[in-house]
């Protein structure tokens, strides 16, 4: 039985619909990552789920006795307790367990009244084994664990709530919601206001995570790391899909591909047979003509009888050109220490760096440690505290803001644009539209627009100035999906030179040929992607980095350099996977032929309706034996 289901699930402001007829389930053990473009009603949708929101249409069924946590994208307020300190907040997850750690004491009081003795002794001994059992010993651990984790220091400890800012309290209601252990999950955007380091601690706690977990998340790599099953929402469906965010990307590429090969097909065959009926309805096949428009009537009155074209998402129309050729040393510097003046404490000291054009070097490490000093002392808005920074030839600088700053608040995005070219207010119109900015939006000042929206007004400028280096300051902040994934594709072909901050590891694995990592006031540098620094700083730390297969029934098993012998089960286990891999290997290559075949089909419809409920089998098994494959491997 799934712990929450849900039918025919719709929801309407007014004459609005934010979604309609949305179905699905939310198995035991399972954690979904929930994708779709901005305002496609995924908050909506889960505050539904939480009891927060009623439907305008549908039903949500959840099991007996489910107990559910929800983390809001923002506001969590009525959520947290002002007058408790951190401590305090912490403790309320135990409260049956502190209830029977104060009878514990009232039992203790008891037996030293030797009228009292007997009887206490033995309700101690029941209780006392109830309350280890339950974890009575190790719930001041497991907060600070919990505390720690998310980036609290212990000086947060006795703080209260209402001292903290809107970011503090969200990982505070997030610390809480872990400790509390509900059976359901519900987190939206988790991985707001979390530093790389407390990101990586979430996805190993979810990673383990007993429970099942639905998660909304803007971060590929943290989708990528905890979820295996992907739900993409549209307005009338959600489309699933098995694995993790890499695999539901390659699985929605070859959905579409069939689909579009499907609707062609189809599209290609009704228009012949309109050609014939046309052409014969008044001739003497006339009854033939009048058969076949019967057929075709009666194939569009059919529900799912007709393929539809694949679901074209609005996504960024972005180009970024550079027709000036830098020289090869783009940047170097020389025993620079990164600071501020003023209070001439240092932030960091950097060793010597070399950035070759072409190439991208990602800046990471924790929130306040002088990422974003660093750019501002490569433009020249800081001096260094020591040492020298030395910029390449024929250099010119694109920056992007991490708070975007280069934006005027008073400006609409038709000024914006205007300030870096003179255009036609018609063309910029145009040219705003491929950043998604239509109707009124252009008009409005930049101090309405939200935060997504300023980064694409920054990037619609960005990609105006013709720069040959890239500064770049957490630009995928506030972009859905689709935009980051444009981004991505963007900045991949750019001919220029890049340094890039981010705390998105996907953006960065996918772009970047060296790492330079701040932490504890040193810069370290690696040659290399993010995810080959990360099996090297695994290495460092005296442990293989913890991988997929390598993670089994809420338990992380470390791999040592030095394995054991194998036993006859995990024999066993081993010939298991090779064997399914053989059968993986021929499932995808009839795949490969069901599509060729699909092609070469045309406007064979019953071919192709055939060739598709094929492909949709082969497809299905396919995920099956994966998922098979997984579990043997993460019990090797």
């Amino acid at each position: 039985m799934s712990l929450l289901t849900f039918s025919s699930l719709s929801k309407s402001y007014g004459p609005h619909d934010i979604f309609r007829d949305l179905s699905g389930a939310v198995p035991h053990e399972s954690r979904i990552g929930i994708v779709g473009p901005n305002g496609i009603g995924k908050t909506t949708l889960f505050r539904i789920f939480a009891g927060l929101e009623d439907p305008s249409g549908g039903s949500v069924h959840r099991a007996r006795g489910l107990r559910v946590g929800y983390l809001p994208q923002e506001a969590v307020t009525g959520l947290l307790e002002d007058d408790n300190t951190l401590w305090q907040e912490m403790l309320t997850a135990f409260k049956g367990l502190l209830a029977r750690e104060a009878e514990l004491r009232t039992l203790e009081a008891d037996m030293a009244d030797p009228a009292k003795f007997d009887s206490a002794v033995e309700k101690y001994g029941h209780l006392q084994e109830q309350f280890e059992r339950d974890g009575g010993y190790t719930y001041e651990t497991r907060i600070k664990q919990a505390l720690d984790g998310l980036g609290f220091a212990a000086d947060d400890y006795g703080r209260p709530i209402q001292q903290f800012s809107g970011g503090q309290k969200t990982r505070a209601l997030l610390a809480r919601l872990l400790l509390e252990n509900p059976d359901l999950l519900i987190l939206d955007e988790p991985t707001n206001h979390l530093d790389i380091a407390a990101v990586e601690w979430l996805e190993k706690l979810l990673s383990e995570w007993s429970g099942a977990a639905l998660i909304v998340s803007h971060d590929r790599y943290f989708l990528d790391e905890v979820v295996n099953k992907v739900w993409e929402i549209g307005p009338a469906r959600i489309d699933e899909y098995v694995g993790n965010y890499s695999a539901y990307v390659g699985q929605r590429a070859e959905r579409r591909e069939r689909q579009l090969i499907e609707y062609e097909a189809q599209q290609a065959f009704i228009a012949k047979e309109e050609d014939f009926i046309r052409r014969n309805i008044a001739g003497q096949n006339t009854a033939q003509a009048k058969g076949r428009r019967r057929r075709l009537e009666r194939m569009k009155a059919t529900d799912g009888a007709v393929v539809g074209r694949p679901r074209e998402l609005d996504t960024l129309k972005l180009k970024l050109d550079t027709s000036l050729r830098s020289g090869d040393r783009v940047l170097e510097t020389h025993n620079v220490i990164i600071g501020y003046h003023d209070d001439g404490k240092p932030l960091f000291a950097a060793p010597d760096l070399l950035l070759w054009r072409g190439e991208v070097a990602a800046l990471i490490g924790p929130n306040g440690t002088g990422k974003t000093t660093f750019l501002k002392t490569l433009l020249g808005q800081l001096p260094p505290l020591k040492g020298k920074v030395k910029l390449g030839s024929s250099l010119k600088i694109g920056y992007f803001a991490q708070a975007h700053e280069g934006l005027q608040m008073e400006r609409t995005p038709i000024e914006e644009i205007q300030s870096v070219r003179e255009m036609p207010v018609g063309a910029v119109r145009d040219y705003l539209a491929k950043f998604l900015f239509t109707g009124d939006d252009v008009f409005k000042k930049v101090e309405v627009l939200s935060g997504g929206e300023r980064g694409r007004v920054a990037l619609a400028k960005l990609a105006l100035e013709g720069a040959n280096f890239l500064l770049l300051d957490e630009p995928t902040n506030h972009l859905d999906i689709p935009s980051q994934e444009i981004l991505e594709a963007v900045l991949s072909d750019f001919e220029g030179t890049i340094l890039l901050i981010s705390h998105d590891r996907y953006l960065i694995d996918a772009l970047a040929t060296q790492i330079w990592a701040l932490e504890a006031g040193r810069l370290e540098t690696f040659k290399g992607s993010y995810r080959e620094f990360v099996e090297r700083r695994a290495i460092t730390n005296n442990q293989l980095p913890i991988t997929k297969s390598q993670k089994t029934d809420g338990k992380t098993k470390i791999a040592t350099a030095k394995a054991a012998k194998p036993s006859s089960e995990e024999r066993r286990r081993a010939q298991r996977a090779e064997e399914l891999e053989l059968i993986i290997g021929s499932l995808e290559k009839r795949l490969a032929e069901i599509s060729a075949e699909l092609e070469a089909a045309g406007t064979d419809v019953e071919k192709v309706r055939t060739l598709g409920e094929e492909y949709v089998q082969v497809e299905s098994d396919l995920a099956t034996r994966l998922a098979e494959w997984e579990r043997v491997l993460q019990a090797v």
